[in-house]
Order: structure tokens, then C-alpha cells, then sequence
């Protein structure tokens, strides 16, 4: 849907309708002729629910709920599509109007944020073509174009970019990290039409380049020579043996030795042998120590030719009948929040869209994070303050009592 009631989330409260007005107005100043293909931003309560639908491939999918999350920028706006338990698989998507961008720039944008500080699950979103089955969406749908976050362990921690050829996905051979501070954050991937890209976090470019080159669409278009072979006295080692070194006499010992310190087992019944022990004296297999190569001549240069299996595609860019954007994904801890999703063919209308969502309620949100932070910290300082209180007040107590007995006692010895 184009910028209209369907693409901003339906009607919008009253608080939220001069929002929604300087949202149209500074984007609309921004490019005049921007086509807005899908907007969300979740402005108008439980009526998402009639745009979004969940997948019914498997009973046990992970629900979504709408929420601005434990700390925000502002309450309404901030509102997104929340993951709600635990490892789970979770599969959801909407429908707009089916648009081809051939011939055109594709921008897809959205904002993700982990503030569960995520430690295993994806924050991606798919583009498929508009006869998806919604209802049996999974992980086994045939996508056009992934994109997004993907978070698991100390390893995985990257921006994913899978483009779909000929049925076929292909990731992108470049490495793009993703942020894992646990805020929103704004991802966009800008499609061109002259077969380059871009890729943006919070409107900053962290990766660009030609599609053919970074993603392996097509086979490359040059190969070795193959009836040409290298000589024969080419030399390409870089270091040699050093013929010089020797073997030093003492250096062949065994690898296992017996324990001649060992006794037999009184009650052994049978032969007895001293049990092995790996030998303190051994010291593996000699090899010469390695020298640089005087007779060196580098790596020998493959002529190369033209690749007949080579053929160029100036259409690797372009999609047919793109009508769906989904959120298939799993989580181990659930807590991520998804918003301002949009889908057009106009970078300056995404940057622009991106800085009056995003980029306004950033700040105000990290400063709510802080603050519920130091109230959390003086909060516990309080308890374990009150806790030591009462822990040094019982210890007095049990220190007179402990007083009072000793005197007693010393009167009863005296009577006595």
C-alpha cells in the first residue's frame, strides 16, 4: 500500500495523527516522486492483527505481541511487533500490492531492537513473491530477498543479505556486523538497478558494492588458462629445510616407557608387566628447522582467459510480483521488538523516514534505559544496605544475650 491508512497502521489515535501528518509532509518534501510500496509502524492498536498474519505450519509457533517494550522513546511510537516466549520458531507476514522494481531502486527498511541483550535468535526479514501461502509460512518458503540481523553466540553476530537467482539463495560474501547493544536500531538495504548496493545501520553506510562481485550469482569471468602449466623449475616455496641442520643424537626416544617404580597387585592373579607411562624424554618426530628459500620466485602467475561458461545478467537486481514481507525466525530468549517497517524505491524518502521515526526517539530512549538502570542499582544498594542493618542489629542483639548469660553464670558460681 502506498503512504495511506493501510501503510502507516491503520487509523491513528488522535495523539498520534499530528505525528503521522509531519511524517507524510517531511517525506513527501524529502522526494516527491517516492512510491511507498509497504509502511508499518503499528499507530493504530490491535488493528495490525487484521494486516499481519501468523503462520499455521506447525502448532507450537511463538506469538507476537505489540508493545513499546520495557524502555522507549515514546510510548506510541515505539510500539512493535514483540516476540513473547522463549525458544521458539516464529513465523508471521502481511500483504500489500504486487510491484515489480525493475528498472528501479528497491529500499528495505525497518527497525529491530534486542532489548532482551539477545543471545541466540534471528532479527531478519524476508521479501517473497505474492502467491506465499501466509498460512504455511516456514523456514522451507522460498523468499526473494533476507535481510537483517542474526545473533547466536560470541561467533554470530552479523547482517545477513541473501538474494534469491534462479531459486537459488546467495549470501553475500562480504562480513557486515550487526549491533548487540539491546537498542531499537535501523536497518536498510538499498537495491539499485544498475546492480550495486548499499547497506545502511541506523542511516550510516557499513557495506556497498556490485551485486555480480560480492554475491556469486553468476561464474566468474575469467579462469585459468588450461593448456598452459606451470614450469617446472618454477619454485614457490616460500621456506625450505634447512639442509645444514642435523638430528641430534640423543633426540630418538621411545613414546611410552615402563614404570619399572610400580608393584604387583598382591592379590594379582597371573603374568604382571610394568604398566606404560607416556616417556618425559620424548620429543616427537625430528624435523629440520625451516629456512627462507633463496630460490624463491613468488606464486606463479595463471594466465587467465575469458570463461566461455560466462554470460552476463543486467536483471540479477530484479523481482516479479514481490507482495509479502515476513518474520520467519527463531529465538532462544525472547524479547525482540520489530517496527517501521517500509518498502520503496526511494533512498531519500527511507532516510528521511528513517530520521523522523528512529532517529527521534532514540535518545529519550537510551536516557529511559539509564535512568530505570540507576533506579535498579540504588534500589539494590538500598536492600543490601537494609539487609547488613538488620544482619549487624541481630549480631548486637546476640552479643548481649551472650553478655547477660556470662553474668548470671559468674552469680551462680558465687552462690554456690
Amino acid at each position: 500500500a502506498a503512504a495511506g491508512p493501510r501503510g502507516l497502521g491503520g487509523k491513528a489515535a488522535p495523539a498520534a495523527l499530528p505525528l503521522r501528518v509531519v511524517l507524510l509532509l517531511g517525506a513527501a518534501l524529502g522526494s516527491a516522486q517516492a512510491t511507498v510500496y509497504f509502511q508499518e509502524q503499528f499507530l493504530d492498536g490491535d488493528n495490525w492483527q487484521k494486516r499481519w498474519m501468523n503462520s499455521e505450519y506447525k502448532p507450537d509457533l511463538g506469538k507476537f505481541k505489540l508493545t513499546a517494550g520495557k524502555f522507549y522513546g515514546d510510548p506510541v511510537r515505539d510500539k512493535g511487533l514483540q516476540t513473547s516466549e522463549n525458544s521458539k520458531f516464529y513465523a508471521i507476514s502481511s500483504r500489500f500490492k504486487p510491484f515489480s522494481n525493475k528498472g528501479k531502486t528497491l529500499v528495505i527498511q525497518y527497525t529491530v531492537k534486542h532489548e532482551q541483550k539477545i543471545d541466540c535468535g534471528g532479527g531478519y526479514v524476508k521479501i517473497f513473491s505474492s502467491d506465499l501461502d501466509q498460512k504455511n509460512l516456514s523456514g522451507d518458503s522460498r523468499y526473494y530477498i533476507m535481510f537483517g540481523p542474526d545473533i547466536c553466540g560470541s561467533e554470530t553476530k552479523k547482517v545477513h543479505v541473501i538474494l534469491n537467482y534462479k531459486n537459488k539463495p546467495h549470501p553475500i560474501k562480504k562480513l557486515i556486523r550487526c549491533k548487540v547493544d539491546g537498542y531499537t536500531h535501523l536497518y536498510t538495504l538499498i537495491i539499485r538497478s544498475d546492480q550495486t548496493y548499499e547497506v545502511k545501520i541506523d542511516n550510516e553506510m557499513v557495506a556497498s558494492g556490485n551485486l555480480e562481485d560480492d554475491l556469486d550469482f553468476l561464474p566468474p569471468k575469467k579462469i585459468n588458462d588450461p593448456t598452459v602449466r606451470k614450469p617446472t623449475d618454477w619454485d614457490d616455496r616460500l621456506q625450505i629445510d634447512d639442509p645444514n641442520d642435523t638430528k641430534p643424537e640423543d633426540w630418538d626416544e621411545p613414546e611410552y616407557i615402563m614404570d619399572t617404580s610400580a608393584k604387583k597387585p598382591e592379590d594379582w592373579n597371573g603374568e604382571w608387566h610394568y604398566p606404560m607411562v607416556k616417556n618425559p624424554l620424548y620429543r616427537g618426530e625430528w624435523k629440520p628447522r625451516q629456512i627462507d628459500n633463496p630460490n624463491y620466485r613468488g606464486v606463479w602467475p595463471h594466465p587467465q582467459i575469458d570463461n566461455p561458461n560466462y554470460s552476463p545478467d543486467f536483471s540479477i537486481y530484479s523481482y516479479e510480483n514481490i507482495g509479502i514481507i515476513g518474520l520467519d525466525i527463531w529465538q532462544v530468549r525472547a524479547g525482540t521488538i520489530f517496527d517501521n517497517f517500509l518498502i520503496t524505491d526511494d533512498e531519500v524518502y527511507a532516510e528521511d523516514f528513517g530520521d523522523e521515526t528512529w532517529g527521534e526517539t532514540k535518545g529519550p530512549e537510551k536516557e529511559m534505559n539509564i535512568k530505570q538502570i540507576e533506579e535498579e542499582q540504588e534500589k539494590e544498594r538500598l536492600t543490601e544496605e537494609k539487609y547488613l542493618k538488620q544482619r549487624f542489629k541481630k549480631k548486637l542483639k546476640r552479643k548481649k544475650e551472650s553478655g547477660k548469660d556470662r553474668i548470671v553464670r559468674n552469680t551462680e558460681k558465687e552462690e554456690l
